[in-house]
């Protein structure tokens, strides 16, 4: 593998730029910003390019500048990949509440996706890892902490109250298929309470859910949805995709609710 200097020589020559050129050059960037620290002389440049000497921060702008290259992928050269932040950012819990301060100008891209199938009907609640026709790349660097080609995901129906108000309609849910078996108890709260995806003879459904020792899967709907619960057979009328982790919603479905019900 080139190193991270060679990397940077190759640039040099390709612009046909001697030492004393890039060393000169230094010297006016240092001269702008009215700092010694943007200088690269003669023998700093020779240990970096060969030497493995790592350049300090306003060195690599330097260098940047020079030769025109971004500074995130001069970082990544050296092992400090900038698309990688936010998820390490994800790793380190902080406990008083606080703004994100990234930003999403050259942080990386994600895989999103770009297609869906024409079919879809967004009144329902849909399994839309099935619905993705194509995926692209994306500059959104607050989700490059998720693998997100490799979860799977579902959509609640804009018609779908049955969990609200924990899941309102049209949130997008993460779905953990490696968790499919109910759990009938150990929580304290119905925050704690596991929420599944399932799959079942007329489409798609998500809530809460107990499973009877006749084999029978009881969905059990929030009760401030005025919802009733549903009873299906298993495995032969419903299967469990699996149990949601995580969750993305809009908070003002309430008002269209309020809307509808005034209406009718």
């Amino acid at each position: 593998m080139e190193e991270p200097g060679q990397k940077l020589k190759r640039v040099r020559e390709r612009l046909n730029l001697r030492y004393r050129d890039v060393e000169e050059a230094s010297i006016r960037i240092a001269e702008r910003h009215q700092s010694d620290e943007f200088v690269l002389g003669l023998s700093r440049l020779a240990d970096i390019e060969n030497k493995g000497t790592v350049p300090t921060l306003f060195r690599l702008y330097t260098l940047c500048a020079i030769y025109r290259l971004d500074p995130q992928d001069v970082m990544a050269w050296y092992g400090a990949d900038l698309s990688k932040l936010p998820a390490d950012a994800a790793e380190i819990e902080i406990d008083r509440t606080h703004l994100i301060g990234f930003n999403s100008n050259g942080y990386g891209n994600v895989n999103m996706p770009l297609a869906l199938d024409p079919g879809i009907d967004l009144r329902r609640t849909s399994y839309l890892s099935r619905m993705i026709q194509r995926w692209g790349r994306i500059p959104l660097m607050l989700l490059d902490s998720l693998d997100i080609e490799e979860n799977r995901y579902g959509y609640i129906g804009t018609d779908d109250w049955f969990m609200y108000p924990i899941l309102h309609p049209g949130s997008l849910v993460l779905i953990d298929e490696t968790r499919r078996k109910i759990v009938n108890t150990g929580w304290s709260s119905e925050f704690e309470r596991p929420i599944y995806f399932f799959e079942h003879k007329e489409g798609y459904a998500c809530g809460w859910s107990f499973q009877t020792d006749n084999n029978q899967v009881v969905l059990q709907p929030h009760p401030a949805s005025r919802a009733n619960p549903i009873f299906y057979r298993s495995p032969d009328e419903i299967e469990v995709i699996g149990q949601v982790t995580g969750v993305a919603m809009r908070l003002d479905r309430a008002k269209r609710r309020r809307a509808r019900s005034s209406s009718s």
